[in-house]
């Protein structure tokens, strides 16, 4: 094995580029549920009814969540995206749900998702028009804002079709003083940086004062080559977006498409291992009625779930690469870490990975204690520097682990970020 190329140094890692947006929300990355990449904007519910987006689509989703101990995990938000509403705005110019796909109105939905003790989203959009031609919110923030109020929704994705880029910023945050205007605490999905990126380097401290997590590439498919395009996107821009997570907003890398047709088990525990590791909210699109036992035991994993939702708050990143692995690593709290080893070879069978050629081996300073938890739980103990322990990796399969200091250990090692997100020539200015 050749030397790994570093990508990170070892000092003290700083704080988020800016403050959050200040409405209580979002102070661990968001879990749920989201409709459009396995049931995109099928509107077909006369030939099609269990697949459609209608209500019926999403009271069921409710159901599993509680049912089938999705709630319990930490899944909470059951979430509507684009093509729900009607063509046109009512008399009064407000949006309106589909009266034939959902016969009971929105608000009729949010009660009844509710009362499973679960929240609802809904999708609009910052521009004329939402990305499958349906109404859009431009000229209509403050009605829409007070419409979602109205019908107690809890989560509002707001895309960025059919809008000027040089006004996307403005927009975005318009919606977000709407919202907050309303006096009711709305979890605020944006997609901002996703649609200013071909032009311009997006803002990022304007954007996590304006958002609780927002899109930053392209939408996720059902393939391995869509998770790699968007691991390889976070990576190659990780300097910019890393320190604007934190509690409060978080970069979204989009969907997990586990439980779907494209990955294979392994590509599936590597998706949700990275996630993890990014700080990434956890929204599932899939059917959740109809999903494999080895789908579920992952998704549904404590101890992956554990480290995406880990109180210190700081998001992970890709510190190394060498002989075909990728290693990413992110800070927990109680001085811990916990890092992601990616076997990016396709062919072949496993591979061994040594963990103490880890750009981060020497925060065990004396002693450490390893536990695995991808591709398979497992204490591997108490190890020192000079330990030979290895992990067995299949291609495109990730091994999780993390590493905790024992008291005996004397020097304690640090993360470093260098804080590149503020000064940018080309930021957008509000």
């Amino acid at each position: 094995m050749r030397r790994p190329e570093f990508v990170l140094a070892l000092l003290v890692l700083i704080r988020p580029a800016a403050e959050a947006l200040d409405n209580g929300l979002a102070l661990r990355p968001t879990m749920g549920w989201l409709s459009w990449e396995r049931f995109l904007c099928n509107t077909d519910c006369d030939t099609d009814p269990s697949h459609c987006i209608s209500e019926h689509l999403y009271m069921q989703m409710a159901d599993v969540m509680v049912k089938e101990g999705w709630k319990e995990v930490g899944y909470e938000y059951v979430c509507i995206d684009d093509c729900w509403s009607s063509n046109q705005r009512d008399a009064k110019g407000r949006l309106q749900a589909d009266p034939k796909r959902f016969p009971g109105g929105i608000k009729k939905l949010a009660d009844y998702v509710h009362s499973k003790g679960l929240k609802l989203g809904i999708y609009a959009d910052v521009g004329k028009n939402t990305c499958a031609g349906y109404p859009g919110s431009l000229g209509y923030y403050d009605t829409d804002a007070q419409t979602f109020v109205d019908w107690d929704v809890d989560l509002v994705k707001f895309d960025g079709c059919f809008m000027n880029w040089t006004l996307l910023g403005e927009g975005y945050v318009n919606m977000s003083k709407a919202l907050n205007k309303t006096g009711k605490s709305i979890l605020y999905s944006c997609e901002w940086p996703l649609y200013e990126w071909d032009f311009n380097q997006p803002n990022y401290t304007a954007i996590r004062e304006t958002c609780n997590h927002w899109r930053n590439s392209a939408d996720v498919y059902d393939s391995w080559s869509s998770i790699k395009y968007i691991l390889d996107w976070a990576a190659a821009h990780q300097d910019v977006i890393v320190p604007s997570a934190g509690p409060g907003g978080w970069n979204d890398p989009d969907m997990l498409v586990i439980g779907n047709f494209g990955l294979s088990h392994d590509q599936q525990e590597s998706q949700m291992a990275l996630w993890a590791i990014m700080a990434a909210p956890l929204f599932m699109s899939n059917d959740l009625r109809d999903i494999c036992p080895r789908s579920k035991e992952l998704l549904q994993n404590r101890y992956i779930i554990a480290i995406n939702q880990d109180p210190l708050g700081k998001q992970g990143y890709r510190t190394a690469k060498v002989d075909s692995f990728e290693v990413w690593e992110r800070p927990l709290s109680k001085n811990r870490l916990a890092i992601a080893v990616l076997n990016t070879q396709e062919l072949g069978g496993a591979r061994r990975f040594f963990i103490s050629t880890l750009p981060s081996w020497k925060i065990c300073g004396l002693q450490c204690n390893v536990t695995q938890i991808l591709p398979q739980y497992k204490e591997m103990g108490v190890q020192t520097a000079h330990s030979k322990v290895a992990v067995s990796i299949n291609p495109s399969g990730t091994a999780l682990l993390t590493i905790t200091p024992l008291s005996s250990s004397k020097r304690v090692y640090k993360l470093h970020w260098k804080d590149t997100s503020i000064k940018r020539k080309h930021a957008t200015v509000l």
